[in-house]
């Protein structure tokens, strides 16, 4: 009589897993076995590379990128101890933060609160709905761009945090400012009142091994110090946001002090059809 209570039990929780498709299954098992393990061992690289260049843990940020992955997942690296995400869309963003922030009734509040940021484009239409969810915008590339967030923040009352993205590969697909250009565009950015640049951010181009990524992340940290140097009002150039699941481990041995890390805590991404 026992076994057969135990099937039983067995198939109640069996049959609602069956009931998912190939992609769904993956994910369920992703968020219920994996997710806790990946930060776990990605920590442990995260402290390697921090040991291996004398800077001390607490220097690096991980922002976990959790772009086209379900509210369960990020529910899963929140138990981990997990603050920080990072969305690339603006409605993907919106949409999880509603849902996470919901109110105290639904027993899913969020505390400690956590901080999303935008690492994505960010077009200028797109700015109302983000300036006062995103903790850091990762992407401003134009002055127009940091207009607009101007704006905007001027209508919702609030202060907005920015890095200057730059193309640090010279790569035509990509965003972002000529790396001759960027500390002009922090001088402009300045002049705002509510836009505040924190750093600059970088995608290195794809190479298969992250030791070709060494030198573009060197010429970030170079170039990081040059605007420092100059001393503009209102910004404080710390933060250095370089380095993902390939290659973040060279990132923090040149100096970046976020981390964007996706595909290695929550598995390869499903897009939509």
């Amino acid at each position: 009589m026992m076994g057969f209570w135990v099937f039983m039990l067995m198939m109640e929780m069996l049959i609602p897993i069956a009931m998912y498709n190939n992609e769904e299954r993956t994910e369920y098992f992703m968020s219920n076995s994996y997710v806790k393990e990946n930060l776990a061992h990605i920590e442990a690289r995260i402290q390697a590379a921090c040991n291996r260049c004398g800077r001390s843990r607490d220097e690096v940020l991980l922002i976990a990128v959790s772009k086209t992955k379900p509210v369960s997942m990020i529910r899963e690296a929140i138990q981990a101890g997990i603050r920080d995400f990072g969305e690339n869309k603006v409605q993907e963003l919106c949409e999880k933060y509603e849902e996470i922030h919901g109110t105290e009734e639904n027993g899913e509040a969020i505390r400690p609160p956590l901080n999303w940021h935008l690492i994505g484009h960010l077009q200028r239409n797109k700015v109302k709905y983000i300036v006062d969810k995103a903790c850091l915008i990762h992407s401003v590339d134009s002055l127009r761009l940091a207009e607009e967030i101007q704006k905007e923040a001027v209508k919702k009352d609030c202060q907005v945090n920015v890095l200057v993205e730059v193309n640090i590969g010279e790569e035509e697909t990509k965003s972002g400012v000529a790396k001759e250009e960027a500390a002009q565009l922090v001088r402009e950015i300045s002049a705002l009142d509510r836009v505040h640049v924190k750093g600059l951010m970088a995608i290195a181009p794809p190479e298969d091994d992250p030791e070709d990524c060494r030198g573009y992340f060197q010429e970030m940290a170079r170039l990081r110090e040059k605007i420092r140097g100059m001393n503009l009002p209102g910004v404080e150039m710390k933060e250095l946001s370089m380095g993902m699941t390939g290659d973040f481990e060279v990132a923090i041995e040149e100096g970046a002090t976020m981390i964007r890390v996706g595909t290695a805590i929550f598995g390869g991404r499903v897009y939509p059809a």
